[in-house]
């Protein structure tokens, strides 16, 4: 039996922590002694444990508690399918840093690098999905559409498409020297605006919107950030502009 504070510290969270679990019902002790000490037995460690790694997931406590409550909550399918995830992420973060790696060399003058490239450390298959978010954030009544868009394309298109997309990005980052009002930075975020349409045709508030996304939300400024640091907020900067430019045609 684990005391609140022993427990506590095993686990790297706070004896506060435990004993708001124990208020919320999430984890209850195994017993509590005529002390009013509470004591934790090998059946609570393991659920304390899976609390955590579904925190690491990002799910709420009211989520987990509610799926830990299931009558069909089995601890080892749970404990693989976690391993899956993490081994998923693993791989993921070990392309992405040596995406950077090769990013530096390339910045650095020591290594050409393609488009391609640039973006390997991200799958096609994430930036089609981070695609998908932003257009459920700014409308989701496209979504449905752009889905079966999407997978109407063969597999050579979708790979054309995605490459289209990376060159575009890529090329970018090369124009950033020029200014976000240069005409050949405009004339890439015209080719960007184009690209969006093989999955929804935004309007120049949601343009506005996703450059915002790029920055705000850490996966996709992640993405940006391999190329260049400053790459995301020269893009918002750059669309700022394009919108600009659109409002005056009108």
């Amino acid at each position: 039996m684990y005391t609140v504070k022993v427990l506590a510290k095993l686990a790297g969270i706070t004896p506060r922590t435990l004993h708001f679990y124990d208020e919320i019902g999430i984890l209850k002790p195994s017993q509590v002694g005529d002390n009013g000490y509470r004591y934790y037995g090998e059946e609570a460690v393991l659920r304390l444990q899976q609390i955590l790694l579904f925190r690491r997931l990002d799910m709420s406590l009211k989520d987990i508690k509610k799926l830990l409550e299931c009558p069909d909550f089995d601890v080892l399918q749970s404990l693989e399918e976690h391993r899956k995830t993490l081994l998923q992420q693993i791989a993921q973060l070990s392309r992405t840093v040596q995406t950077v790696d090769e990013t530096l060399l390339y910045l650095k003058g020591e290594r050409t690098m393609t488009a391609k490239q640039m973006f390997a450390g991200l799958t096609d298959e994430q930036q089609v999905e981070y695609e998908k978010e932003a257009m459920q954030t700014y409308d989701p009544a496209t979504v449905k559409i752009s889905n079966q868009k999407w997978e109407g394309y063969s597999t050579v298109e979708k790979q054309q498409i995605l490459s289209e997309g990376n060159q575009i990005y890529a090329d970018l980052l090369s124009a950033m020297p020029e200014g976000e009002t240069s005409a050949i930075v405009q004339a890439v975020i015209e080719r960007w605006r184009q690209h969006l349409s093989y999955f929804w045709t935004p309007n120049a508030e949601q343009l506005l919107g996703l450059a915002d996304l790029y920055n705000e939300d850490p996966r996709f400024k992640a993405n940006y950030d391999q190329l260049h640091p400053d790459l995301a907020e020269f893009m918002r900067k750059a669309v700022k502009v394009y919108v600009a430019n659109l409002n005056k045609i009108k």
